[in-house]
């Protein structure tokens, strides 16, 4: 049978004291309220004795805050979000807040149901990577007063708080990078999707290659296709349709993973004949052979932004413009990226 657990009022009783004096006890307002340092060492012992841990539902109601916020990521276990997750977490915690992370798989349901349970745990606000059509919801937070923001990617057509990088002309370098290194016929890979930063990604390579009078080469997997073995299926299906490719550009650090799978699976050899470029850094890529030219996204800045802008939310009582910060990626030259043959 479960323990109940200790409550203010069971603290007062067994003291015979006031529950409010067993609150300014415990809110550090002993000396404001000139209870004597004998009584609040009283309590405090009394409190150390029986465990006592405060209710933070019940808390949160009686102070408006639960010192609590909601990252939510497509998926945690994704070493680009863990890293944000991490960065996210040490921030908050600086700050006096407690992060609960959690994974939406890019569904939109999902997304919703998560939304619905943390808003009625009282939790103070949302940095969140949207799923593809959750705007109204969105909406609905905002028009509540919750703080929120969009988180490396957005709605175009929602007036809101996001941090984002430079897509698009982070993917125009990478392909020019491979066209300087002697590339030709270079391919893409990336989602079936109309989210901003797939979008913004797709029109970079798109521009690039119309600048250098090189011709399209792309495959589009739906998200759903990635998680399974679906996902290699294609890829070998696409490589072996487009034997010209000498390059490839990955849209996400997923899919450079099942790409290179599929290629050291069925194409032996050719890993050492092509070059290649990842969106998204991983500390792994450099230990690949050959190493992994990365698109790295600024995940210092990216956290640090998202914090700031969230903290600033919380502490406004009245309405502030909304802030819409994108920040620049780097690219990280590797050997897949030069000429090896």
């Amino acid at each position: 049978m479960r323990k109940k657990r200790v409550s203010i009022k069971d603290i007062a009783a067994d003291l015979n004291i006031s529950v409010t004096t067993v609150s300014f006890v415990l809110n550090g307002k002993a000396e404001e309220k000139h209870i004597s340092k004998q009584l609040t060492k009283k309590v405090l012992e009394y409190v150390e004795k029986v465990n006592y841990k405060p209710n933070q539902i019940a808390q949160s109601l009686r102070t408006g805050e639960s010192k609590i916020l909601v990252f939510m990521v497509e998926d945690i276990a994704n070493s680009f979000f863990a890293k944000l997750a991490r960065l996210i977490e040490d921030l908050a915690y600086k700050k006096g807040y407690k992060v609960l992370f959690c994974s939406n798989d890019n569904d939109d349901n999902k997304s919703k149901e998560l939304i619905h349970l943390f808003k009625n745990r009282q939790v103070d606000g949302f940095i969140i990577v949207p799923s593809p059509k959750i705007q109204n919801t969105i909406t609905n937070l905002i028009e509540e007063r919750i703080p929120v923001l969009l988180f490396d990617r957005y709605y175009p057509e929602l007036d809101t708080n996001y941090v984002v990088t430079n897509n698009a002309e982070s993917t125009q370098k990478a392909i020019e990078h491979l066209v300087d290194n002697g590339f030709k016929n270079i391919a893409y890979i990336t989602l079936d999707t109309h989210q901003s930063q797939m979008e913004d990604r797709l029109n970079g390579y798109l521009e690039a290659i119309s600048k250098y009078g090189l011709q399209e080469i792309s495959l589009r997997l739906p998200f759903s296709k990635t998680i399974s073995n679906q996902g290699d299926k294609e890829m070998k299906t696409f490589l072996e349709s487009n034997p010209e490719i000498d390059a490839i550009l990955f849209a996400t650090n997923y899919l450079t993973e099942t790409g290179l799978e599929v290629i050291k699976r069925d194409f032996p050899g050719l890993i050492d004949r092509i070059g290649f470029i990842t969106f998204d850094d991983s500390h792994l890529f450099k230990t690949y052979s050959p190493s992994i030219t990365a698109v790295a996204q600024p995940t210092a800045k990216m956290a640090q932004e998202a914090m700031d802008i969230i903290l600033k939310l919380l502490k406004s009582d009245t309405e502030i413009p909304n802030r819409k910060v994108i920040l620049e990626s780097s690219l990280i030259i590797r050997d897949s990226s030069k000429r090896r043959f």
